[in-house]
């Protein structure tokens, strides 16, 4: 009878738990359900994560992974639902024309062993793409703030909607390439300043002013396809580069150097690295900027695993523009 009395209040304490749990997630991340029946599968669907969370960083603490899982905003979802809202398609078959050069990296050239662009003041704050798949426009975005910052010495924040808007060779929330992205910004003669064109995260109307014009571009440069050093020599010696990356098991991550060598897929998402470096625990590292909100990750950073295979295709697909 005590050993039934004991199984049953440790049923009850974990159901307490989990409902305690639950309640500060909502809270935290303003999670309003349409009705009882979808707030309890969210409550399952956070419970399943939860305990793929716990046990992952038991092995963390073993020392068996090199980063931790954390609830986010995301613990609410299936793994299948992440990836269709948060993911793009992404066909490298469709990218513009308007590459003017390939980058490569120089044998005469002593790159630093790590480097911030964040600190050299060239990177905005981290942005939030919300349920719209245009993480190819803050990719876009990200590596002309940089760029325009390094050759002014202004950090300017710049319009991600004015690409998802008016960017025709892409999909808007459906998707896109910061290729076609940084060809239309140069044909156009420039993009909108964020303050004249905010985010809205859905697909509208093109409403570009050119008086509003925060930045341009005139030519775009490829970096060399699948070479680790020469993306680190673009990144050292050019600033925050735009790539395509494998982000599918990105969900839970939290903190640490994200190395797993099943991250090989097709790419589905557009960040920016904005640095690299290395860490005691886990190894070599890029420091790469995301697009969904300080909530994630490292306050919307993640350091993935360098000189690892080019793992999840960080340097596959390489760019940056010329201003």
């Amino acid at each position: 009878m005590k050993a039934i009395i004991s199984i049953c209040l440790i049923i009850g304490l974990a159901h307490a738990n989990l409902q305690e749990e639950f309640e500060s997630f909502k809270q935290m991340y303003n999670k309003i359900y349409k009705d009882v029946t979808e707030h309890d599968q969210r409550k399952l669907i956070f419970k399943d994560n939860t305990e793929l969370i716990n046990q992952h960083n038991e092995r963390h603490a073993a020392g068996e992974k090199s980063y931790k899982m954390g609830v986010n905003q995301f613990s609410d979802l299936h793994f299948k639902e992440f990836q269709e809202l948060m993911l793009s398609s992404m066909n490298a078959n469709v990218l513009a024309n308007g590459i003017t050069q390939t980058f490569t990296s120089s044998p005469s050239v002593t790159i630093p062993e790590s480097i911030d662009w964040r600190e050299k003041g060239a990177v905005t704050g981290v942005k939030d793409q919300g349920a719209c798949g245009s993480c190819w426009a803050f990719a876009t975005i990200g590596t002309l703030e940089g760029q325009n910052f390094i050759k002014n010495q202004q950090l300017v924040s710049l319009s991600e909607q004015n690409l998802v808007d008016c960017s025709k060779k892409d999909g808007g929330c459906q998707g896109g390439w910061p290729d076609n992205a940084l060809n239309y910004i140069k044909d156009n003669g420039g993009v909108d300043t964020e303050d004249s064109y905010p985010y809205e995260a859905k697909n509208g109307e093109c409403r570009f002013n050119a008086e509003n014009i925060g930045a341009k571009v005139t030519g775009i440069v490829v970096v060399a396809s699948d070479d680790e050093s020469a993306l680190a020599a673009a990144v050292a010696e050019k600033g925050p580069i735009s790539v395509a990356i494998d982000a599918s098991l990105f969900q839970h991550y939290q903190g640490g150097v994200f190395d797993e060598p099943t991250c090989q897929g097709a790419v589905n998402h557009g960040v920016v690295v904005v640095g690299y470096g290395h860490d005691d625990n886990g190894g070599d590292y890029w420091l790469v900027k995301n697009s969904w909100a300080e909530s994630w990750g490292e306050n919307g950073y993640i350091r993935m695993a360098r000189n690892k295979d080019n793992q999840c295709k960080i340097a596959s697909h390489g760019v940056y523009p010329l201003v």
